[in-house]
């Protein structure tokens, strides 16, 4: 599984996680009876690193280091959030290859694991990979392994599978870019709050059980040895905090990424995955909320749904004359399902032809042969036939699929109205939207406010900015200042509840409809056959 890589901000700061120092102590003599540990961490002082922890147990080893060395020494320092910690110290001075201080940040989610090697002295990535979460065979939804997760037996296998795949793609990297595991100082970790638990053996039982608490938010700074990772046994492990049981360390990397606790404009920052998680705000305040529109958003619903993966349609376009389709599949290959953005092309595109009514329904009373009765499916609309496709079978959506479909749309349009109403902030007071995730690498802003998913503004305020908590994760390696950010995030933040009621239901119901049931939310919408003046 290949991922897809980014560019770090402009705006970062040259403070890696961990740094490599070399020293020449002043020799000892007979006036200066300063012990050989106590030079050492005078001298680093001298240097801006201070203060300076050290395990009890590898302090033995690190004064004979000290010895070897002729009082040269490398040190190699990892920052705490409030000191520095004596990581490894080697004899001799050591500056550049084969001695490299590399670092890896994972972004944990429920399907796909992301990593990442960054050379923190260079400030550049190294390498990247995704692979699927091992524990999905066990529930592929969060909730199963929640209930699996409470026997402690099945706790702690849920954390093996993840320790393991960690280790093994670590390894996998090492061997295909050519660097040593004993040069992965410091791991970072973005996940949400239920896969975070399960990363640390912590008991998730409580997370789905009102009032919805999990056992931890903010993290204590873990060793590898700690969690059984074949790095060196004091590389530093940072997991980004929660803000509850619907808010991980995923979202507040995403926030570091978009940069919106440092920007005094307001943005609002859209992530979709298995939920649609919205962050609101700027540097004074942020809010954050999430609904269930992530699934059919992202294919995973509809019938020939599908991840943005090889052989997913990800664009479509329809012939307003023809009422044929044309469209673009990942990696080339034969359309096995539609993704995400495929989903809102291909919907937006038959509204756009008159194939969907308002109401989401197929007009049968067209002359084309791709429109059909089928039964139990009721009206279909067929893509590409079954001679094109990778299983033999015809590709077509059904009116049940687009009523799902716009079922998630109208979650989505209903969870940003009432999170900038909450606020009193307007739609068009947003100067920039970022949508995130896989889903915000190939979505069309332009289809997406056609069928009323995302509200109808200049098209250069939506930004995708894809896998955000991957790069919140990474940033965190070369920019430790952001170990602070995180906490004033999480202190700044306010998370809401989208409860059910009248007013939300009633709001609901009217983004059922294309565009929407108040035509003058989206006035660059016409259906067909409108013009300007309609």
């Amino acid at each position: 599984m290949s991922c897809t890589s980014f560019s770090f901000p402009s705006w970062l700061q040259n403070l890696p996680l961990v740094e490599a120092v070399a020293l020449e102590l002043p020799p000892p003599h007979l006036n200066d009876n300063t012990a050989d540990w106590d030079r050492f961490v005078q001298a680093l002082a001298g240097r801006g690193f201070s203060p300076i922890h050290v395990e009890p147990a590898f302090l033995g080893s690190f004064t004979q280091a000290i010895r070897r060395g002729e009082l040269a020494v490398t040190a190699v320092l990892g920052w705490r959030g409030t000191a520095w910690e004596m990581l490894e110290l080697l004899p001799g001075l050591h500056r550049g290859q084969p001695f490299r201080v590399l670092g890896a940040s994972v972004d944990v989610g429920t399907t796909s694991l992301v990593f990442t090697v960054v050379d923190m002295v260079e400030g550049r990535i190294l390498a990247e990979t995704a692979v699927q979460n091992p524990q999905v065979p066990l529930g592929e939804d969060i909730l199963t392994r929640i209930l699996l997760a409470r026997r402690e037996t099945e706790r702690s296998r849920l954390q093996h599978l993840l320790i393991e795949v960690f280790n093994d793609t670590f390894e996998d990297l090492s061997r295909r870019h050519g660097f040593s595991l004993q040069s992965l100082f410091a791991l970072t970790v973005a996940g949400n709050t239920t896969m975070t638990h399960f990363l640390l053996g912590l008991d998730p039982t409580h997370i789905c059980r009102e009032p919805y608490i999990p056992a931890v938010n903010r993290f204590p700074v873990y060793h590898a040895r700690d969690l059984d990772l074949a790095l060196p046994p004091l590389a530093l492990v940072h997991v980004f905090p929660n803000v509850g049981s619907y808010f991980g360390g995923d979202l507040i990397a995403g926030i570091v990424a978009a940069g919106m606790h440092r920007s005094k404009d307001i943005c609002l920052l859209v992530d979709v995955g298995t939920n649609a998680e919205v962050v609101l705000g700027n540097r004074e305040w942020l809010i954050a909320c999430a609904g269930a529109a992530g699934p059919a958003l992202e294919g995973g619903v509809v019938e020939r749904g599908m991840m943005a993966a090889p052989g997913a349609i990800d664009r479509v376009r329809i012939d307003l004359d023809t009422l044929e389709p044309t469209y673009h599949v990942i990696g080339g290959e034969r359309p096995k399902g539609l993704c995400g953005s495929g989903l809102i092309d291909l919907v937006a595109e038959m509204f756009a032809a008159g194939i969907l009514t308002p109401q989401g329904k197929i007009d049968t009373s067209l002359p084309s042969p791709r429109i059909l009765l089928n039964g139990a499916d009721g009206t279909l609309y067929v893509v590409t036939s079954a001679d094109e496709t990778a299983d033999g079978l015809d590709l077509c959506i059904s009116d049940i699929d687009i009523g799902i479909f716009l079922k998630s749309k109208a979650a989505m349009y209903t969870i940003l109205s009432v999170i900038t109403r909450k606020v009193g902030v307007s739609f068009e007071e947003l100067q920039r939207i970022c949508i995130a995730g896989t889903f915000g690498n190939h979505i069309d802003a332009a289809m997406a406010v056609r069928i009323g998913m995302i509200p109808d503004l200049p098209l250069e305020v939506y930004e995708g900015v894809g896998n955000t908590a991957g790069q919140g994760a990474a940033m965190l390696l070369l920019d430790r200042s952001l170990l602070r950010d995180m906490g004033e995030i999480c202190d700044r933040i306010t998370y809401v509840e989208l409860n059910v009621n009248m007013e939300l239901m009633n709001e609901f119901r009217g983004a059922l409809f294309l565009p929407h049931t108040d035509r003058r939310l989206f006035p660059s919408v016409r259906l067909r056959g409108e013009t300007a003046t309609s």
